[in-house]
């Protein structure tokens, strides 16, 4: 088990501003890429507006569907659900790393420790407390679910993630308060044993899948607050995340 750092009081003080607000969350629809195995995302109408006076529809969706946050559920039959996350918890400063050019050359890529130093040595140190956002440029695949995911099966699936030595950087030296990623997963889809989510969930820390407009931030700067669906004993689960960018 990861030691916990010390990420304890606020995630930001003082007052808030912001020139912009990017929406980083994808709309739930029946089409979304779906993991391997995960149920569909049905829509039935149930009421219209000619007959009924009003319009509504039913749906359901996996927890694990469309831009969600995982819970420490996820991988240990005791480990809380969404109770896990307070409030406090889910408004986080956000910084952003960028590997979409190695990505499109290797699809498969992890972050290595050296791309964090990297980073670093543009902008500094990684502030503890943050939630570090990997930008690959899968947003572009998005509407073509087979190229998003890379395959059909769990033990074929090809897509960039955090790479282990990384995360552990991040989540132990750096003291970050979680990870997320604009693929399917936090770690590479190569990596089906879920490395990196189980690094971070152990610690009851955020893991957060399925982004898009992260092309849209800062690499430093952005606030996300995490609009998260409180599922009772969930897994996982729908969240509507909004950045407030500078």
């Amino acid at each position: 088990m990861v030691t916990q750092p010390q990420r304890d009081g606020p995630a930001f003080s003082g007052s808030i501003s912001f020139s912009k607000v990017v929406e980083l969350s994808w709309p739930v629809q029946p089409n979304i890429p779906q993991w391997p195995g995960d149920p569909d995302v049905p829509f039935e109408t149930v009421a219209e507006v000619e007959q009924d006076g009003y319009f509504l529809r039913r749906f359901s969706m996996g927890e694990h569907s469309g831009t969600h946050l995982s819970a420490p559920s996820s991988f240990q039959t005791r480990a809380p659900g969404h109770e896990a996350y307070s409030p406090q918890d889910l408004v986080r400063p956000a910084v952003v790393m960028d590997i979409s050019a190695q990505a499109e050359a290797n699809r498969d890529y992890a972050l290595t420790m050296n791309d964090v130093l990297d980073w670093e040595s543009d902008n500094g140190p990684v502030p503890s407390g943050c939630l570090v956002l990997l930008r690959t440029g899968w947003q572009a695949k998005w509407i073509n679910p087979a190229d998003y995911l890379g395959g059909s099966q769990v033990d074929g699936l090809h897509f960039p993630g955090f790479g282990l030595d990384a995360a552990q950087v991040l989540l132990e030296g750096r003291g970050v308060a979680g990870l997320a990623t604009d693929t399917a997963g936090v770690e590479p889809g190569t990596d089906t044993g879920f490395s990196v989510s189980q690094l971070a969930l152990d610690s009851r820390l955020i893991v957060l899948e399925n982004l898009t407009n992260l092309d849209q931030l800062p690499p430093t700067g952005a606030l996300l607050i995490i609009g998260l669906l409180r599922l009772e004993g969930g897994s996982g689960g729908p969240v509507s995340l909004t950045a407030l960018v500078p």
